[in-house]
């Protein structure tokens, strides 16, 4: 058999791999943060949106929920205001909030260019369109870190409906109080609440490191599955620190809320949703509930 042969025979092998789940997961709803350097790096953002869409037009149902972080820290310190976090939240006066919204909203519509460029019809939206995201005021600690909203309630009708249109949503974390001011939300927390809201099948933070480490400093380490109990574990015993801690509650308020499979991406692996959903194996790590394992066709 000649080279170009087994080549192609190659990738039949990669399509009747994928086919089981594509079948399992038809027509079923999957909620993609999107954040951190695949943000950032525009071939790997254009790998993003390539799998998101090729999820859809094989009849998922998804739906990003992206981040702004490192772009709106860009422009703070551009119109030289200086960044400010506490306990990892950013925080945001009226001025800082004006500014948060603009630069959320150009990295939406650039999102929504470029999934409209690969066929698929896409439309972004903010938490406040259709109140989508009600919120209440955050305090970080007790301390008033100005316009930082905590999500209350999910107007999940407003994406129903763009999903029964046969639209790929893509939503901006920013929502409204009662007296209709706008606050800025924390994009997992933003992420997690849809979630919840829409009962997706799958839930996928798109993130800078591989997936969940017992010992951070050992990749040998990295889990690449771990129930909600072993997670609750891992915490109680110190193992998980840092910007993981507040994501991986994240992960399991939304599996205790009817969220089938929550995994945590290398957002840098190029197509690392699709080797995540579509393979055997999978990458990075995968939130399940106790007694259940991820689905292996196959195998």
């Amino acid at each position: 058999m000649n080279k170009d042969m087994q080549k192609f025979l190659d990738k039949a092998e990669v399509l009747i791999e994928a086919l089981p789940y594509i079948q399992r997961f038809n027509r079923r709803i999957i909620v993609v943060k999107y954040g951190g350097s695949a943000m950032v790096d525009e071939e790997l953002k254009s790998q993003v949106i390539q799998d998101v869409t090729l999820l859809k037009l094989v009849g998922f149902k998804p739906i990003i929920v992206h981040g702004g972080g490192k772009e709106i820290s860009k422009w703070v310190g551009r119109v030289g205001m200086e960044p400010e976090f506490v306990n990892g939240l950013r925080v945001t006066d009226e001025a800082t909030m004006e500014l948060v919204e603009m630069v959320l909203g150009r990295v939406n519509k650039s999102l929504v260019q470029l999934v409209e460029s690969l066929g698929v019809r896409a439309i972004g939206i903010s938490g406040k369109d259709g109140k989508l995201l009600s919120v209440n005021k955050k305090y970080s600690g007790g301390d008033d870190i100005g316009f930082v909203g905590e999500i209350k309630d999910v107007n999940a009708t407003v994406l129903y409906d763009l999903l029964e249109k046969d639209f790929l949503p893509i939503v901006c974390p920013t929502g409204l109080d009662d007296n209709y001011n706008t606050y800025n939300i924390n994009a997992d927390d933003a992420a997690c609440a849809i979630a919840r809201a829409m009962r997706a099948e799958k839930l996928a933070f798109l993130t800078d490191i591989e997936g969940v480490y017992k010992n951070p400093e050992d990749p040998k380490t990295l889990i690449s599955e771990l129930s909600v109990t072993e997670a609750h574990e891992l915490m109680r015993d110190g193992y998980i620190g840092g910007g993981m801690l507040p994501k991986l509650h994240n992960c399991i308020d939304a599996i205790e809320h009817g969220v089938s499979r929550v995994h945590i991406l290398d957002g840098r692996i190029p197509h690392c949703l699709l080797l995540e959903i579509f393979t055997n194996k999978g990458i990075g790590t995968a939130i399940i509930n106790d007694g259940e394992q991820r689905y292996y066709f196959g195998e």
